[in-house]
């Protein structure tokens, strides 16, 4: 089993794309997409899960986020599927499992929709399909912060949100890590991002989605329990997993039971 991490940068439509790559070439791909402000950091515990379960895990940092090229913001989500494809193109990977949460998991909903011929199955963590005013209008105040101040002065309330002041009291490394990650990233990217996810509108083609689809959530992730019910109803098949006493990221403040219901998924 390979289990050292490859550090890869491939050319993708707004310039490159960083991926981390572990385990056996010839096993089944997983590709792994993050949150906005993180990088494929955030996945680390569940790629080295995913190689030790027989997978090839790729995790890919967003355009403007980690290690990848910003390119020219805004961005749709179809740019950020557009990504997607030309990673596993560069890859030769005719098809993959795909895991995305929050910005990742809605740009995971626009592949599934439009190339479900490469995709082996879905699963979607911790997001939405559209993008109503009340979720729209709290990014424009966002972006104008990261314009003026850049992504640090961002930082420390996008992790309070995502886990809570207890949760980031008690697990200072985590914080600081996360913390981090979110300083470090571009504005444009950010930015880019953000306004993505403003256009967003999957709703009416969730029933088009036809991979086999797991979708998971943090209990305590707001609006998002309910959010991804809904989804469900509406993607053929859909198994719905809910992880208790979470937050936004529970591949993080929960990954026992995180981890638990991504092998099902994969089960």
């Amino acid at each position: 089993m390979t289990t050292n991490i490859q550090h890869l940068n491939i050319p993708g439509p707004a310039g490159d794309i960083a991926l981390k790559i572990q385990g056996d070439p010839s096993a089944p791909a997983v590709f792994m997409t993050h949150s906005i402000l993180s990088s494929g950091m955030m996945w680390d515990e569940q790629a080295a899960l995913l190689v030790a379960n027989g997978y090839r895990a790729i995790r890919a940092d967003t355009r403007g986020h980690g290690a990848s090229h910003a390119g020219v913001s805004p961005y749709t989500m179809g740019d950020l599927v557009a990504d997607t494809v030309a990673a596993l193109d560069a890859l030769k990977i005719a098809r993959a499992h795909y895991i995305g949460l929050s910005l990742g998991g809605m740009s995971g909903l626009g592949l599934g929709i439009a190339h479900a011929d490469r995709l082996l199955s879905l699963c979607i963590c911790d997001a939405r399909a559209d993008a109503p005013p009340p979720v729209a209008a709290p990014w424009d105040e966002r972006i104008a912060i990261a314009l003026e101040d850049g992504c640090a002065a961002l930082a420390q309330s996008t992790i309070e949100r995502w886990f809570g002041t207890a949760f980031l009291d008690a697990n200072p490394a985590i914080a600081q890590r996360f913390r981090d990650t979110a300083s470090a990233t571009s504005a444009v990217g950010f930015v880019g991002s953000a306004r993505a996810i403003q256009g967003m509108d999957y709703v009416s083609q969730l029933s088009r989605i036809s991979t086999r689809t797991t979708l998971i959530v943090g209990a305590n992730d707001g609006p998002l329990p309910q959010a991804m019910k809904d989804m469900q109803a509406l993607i053929p098949g859909a198994a719905l997993e809910v992880v208790p006493g979470s937050g936004h990221l529970p591949n993080i403040d929960n990954s026992q039971a995180f981890n638990a219901a991504l092998l099902r998924h994969f089960a």
